[in-house]
């Protein structure tokens, strides 16, 4: 790939920090504290890289006479944290470098997300010189530096500078142009912002919400503090006759209250018939969940400033997959479909948003990676996978969506997490509390016999020892009668499947024998677009997905293996390989689908395996089958696999695929 620019920059900038600064500002995020308009910058150390120049300090008032001087059409930039540094360049001094190329974010898909990627870190892992020390002088200066204490800040930054372009100089080598092309345009997400945020949408729907919270609580007779503390909560359910759910905390081993909306405990009282309990529970969300409010307050406030800087980690998770920036506060992965903070999210004056999603990526690439010919075929045809898998699971001929909704969507979480070699009592327990997002499910006696559950059945199961002791450990609010049917039809499904997907179940088989092979032993190995090595594999972008210091566990009889992430250990197995390499090859597809769009209309953002692209009005729907022809383009590493997507066009985000 021929790149953009003549040159590269390495840039730090240093500003005013501190805790007074954080208080004086009421700051919580980078984009607050970026936009207030009492941000100061003290200075910037700024080197081409490839040079033997030394760093040069930038003092405050010269900012932007050195920005104005420099060439930026033909001018990349390297900082530690670009959204940091490349946002005060482009709100501040209105610098566009033509690309941005991020340390922090090269280090995390290199080394891992766990490990810690720093500058400090980094220099260390790379045997350069130590990060300085020189930055506790200037703590809560607000107003000027003196002399000497810009002087030391100074030469702090121009080290910091430095150890910058040594380490991307050790990172660069080797390093997919792809991948380097999309961090520049994660980048561009936020430090461009092409989103605005609809303020006179937002102030009412959040008093709608106040008013909605407020006029449930009266009528329940409950004070907010009741439902907010989980003593009182308990006390107002005991206060009911009811029993308050309870849990063994995974954190400390001690009771702890089942209160978390995801508690199977607390989604039996959410669905309970007597409605009372069942609006204490909802109640308790709306009080609970600060996070609609908070970033509906969060949204309107960014709506003040300036257009939504859309804040994802480029290589957030081990498989490349994007996760929220911690720091932002919005989450904007998991807005719920629907939701008014959806349709606040417009597009700029005379633009529309172009939303498109891949299709069932995952399960495609599953079934293309095991040769799993019989679900490919009905991804070619356009069938329903899921309904195909229900039919054969409940015995229902031409089932479809519409049809038999309930077991359809039971079919399409079994498919899902079957692949990954989902054992039954971890199934069961996740239908409890609803899997995938998917409303809570338990098994009733007429399903199980649908799925051919027997009495014999029922015999082998109670007579394991084993099955008893994992049936005990899942979190449930029915009888142990119909815990038991609940477990019989989880059980049957993972069966059915295990049985009817034999091409998954030989594809888990060569996972696990490549991790003694292959991950351990370092026989190299290649499975279609996939490479084993030595504790990695390699995807097919370059990238590979990483299980340092691999090492066996057991008596020789029963291995486990297990691997270093980050500050613990992790268990290896083919379920979670499986998992990682499906994750790590359908994030490739999407995210070479957003490079081709971007080439034609800007990427504004990712959710998931959907892309948000800003084109005019005048070529939405030419802009929309435009977007969803570059999704869908056959990757050269797999070769033959049927892709789909959906999508939309609309001014508001919310409605144009919602």
């Amino acid at each position: 790939m021929t790149m953009p620019f003549d040159r590269i920059l390495a840039v730090d900038f240093e500003t005013s920090w501190g805790r007074e600064v954080k208080l004086g500002f009421s700051c919580q995020t980078n984009e607050e504290y970026l936009r207030d308009p009492r941000f100061k910058a003290w200075g910037l150390s700024w080197k081409e890289v490839h040079t033997d120049d030394t760093p040069v300090w930038v003092r405050r008032n010269g900012i932007q006479a050195w920005a104005d001087r420099i060439d930026w059409t033909r001018t990349a930039i390297v900082c530690q944290n670009t959204q940091f540094d490349g946002s005060i360049l482009a709100w501040h001094y209105g610098v566009q470098p033509c690309f941005m190329f991020d340390t922090l974010s090269m280090g995390r898909a290199l080394h891992g997300v766990e490990v810690g990627n720093s500058l400090k870190v980094l220099a260390e892992r790379y045997g350069l010189p130590p990060k300085g020390d020189g930055l506790s002088p200037s703590e809560n200066i607000l107003d000027e530096l003196p002399f000497d204490v810009e002087q030391t800040l100074a030469d702090y930054c121009k080290h910091d500078t430095w150890l910058c372009e040594q380490i991307f100089l050790r990172m660069l080598p080797g390093y997919p142009s792809k991948e380097l092309r999309l961090i520049d345009l994660t980048l561009r997400m936020y430090t461009r912002p092409l989103l605005v945020l609809d303020g006179a949408m937002l102030e009412p729907a959040i008093e709608e919400e106040r008013q909605a919270r407020e006029e449930l609580l009266a009528r329940l007779g409950v004070e907010e503090a009741a439902l907010a503390s989980n003593d009182k909560f308990a006390a107002v359910l005991e206060g009911m006759g009811i029993e308050p759910p309870t849990k063994i905390s995974k954190t400390t081993g001690e009771k702890a209250f089942a209160f978390a909306k995801n508690d199977a405990l607390f989604q039996a009282m959410m669905n309970s018939d007597n409605e009372a309990v069942a609006l204490l529970c909802e109640a308790r969300l709306k009080v609970k969940s600060t996070l609609q409010r908070t970033r509906a307050q969060r949204f309107l406030d960014i709506s003040r400033r300036g257009p939504l800087p859309f804040p994802v980690n480029y290589y957030g998770a081990a498989t490349g997959r994007y996760t929220a920036s911690k720091g932002s506060q919005i989450n904007l992965q998991n807005l719920k479909r629907g939701s008014f903070l959806r349709k606040a999210i417009t597009a700029p004056e005379r633009h529309v948003l172009v939303v498109g999603d891949l299709s069932q990526i995952e399960p495609r690439v599953l079934a293309w990676l095991a040769d799993y010919d019989t679900l490919l075929n009905i991804f070619k045809s356009g069938g329903d996978p899921y309904a195909t898998f229900g039919s054969g699971m409940f015995s229902i001929p031409g089932m479809t969506k519409d049809s038999h909704p309930v077991e359809r969507q039971s079919a399409k979480s079994a498919l899902l997490g079957c692949g990954y070699q989902l054992g039954w009592a971890s199934f069961a327990a996740q239908l409890l509390t609803g899997f995938l997002g998917a409303p809570p499910k338990r098994y009733t006696k007429a399903e199980a016999r649908q799925l051919g559950v027997t009495a014999k059945d029922v015999d082998i199961f109670l007579g394991s020892d084993h099955n008893m002791k994992a049936m005990e450990a899942i979190p449930h609010s029915c009888t142990a009668q119909e815990l038991l049917i609940h477990c019989l039809a989880a059980q049957a499904i993972i069966t059915r499947y295990r049985a009817t997907a034999q091409p998954v179940v030989r594809l888990w088989e060569l996972f696990q024998n490549l991790i003694s092979y292959s991950l351990f032993k370092g026989n190299e190995y290649r499975h279609k677009c996939l490479t084993f090595r030595k504790e990695e594999i390699v995807l097919p972008n370059g990238m590979s997905l990483r299980y340092p210091d691999l090492q066996p566990e057991g008596d020789g009889r029963r291995i486990q293996w297990t691997y270093a992430d980050g500050k613990k250990r992790s268990k290896l197995y083919a379920g979670k390989i499986t998992n990682n390499v499906v994750q790590g090859t359908a994030r490739i597809v999407m995210t070479d689908g957003m490079l081709r769009i971007d080439k034609r209309y800007p990427v504004a953002g990712t959710v998931h395996d959907e892309a948000i692209a800003v084109a005019p009005e005048s070529e939405a729907e030419e802009a929309k089958n435009w977007v969803l022809a570059q999704m869908t383009i056959e990757p050269s590493y797999l070769p033959g696999i049927p892709l789909s997507a959906s999508g939309g066009v609309h001014k508001r985000y919310g409605l144009a695929k919602d």
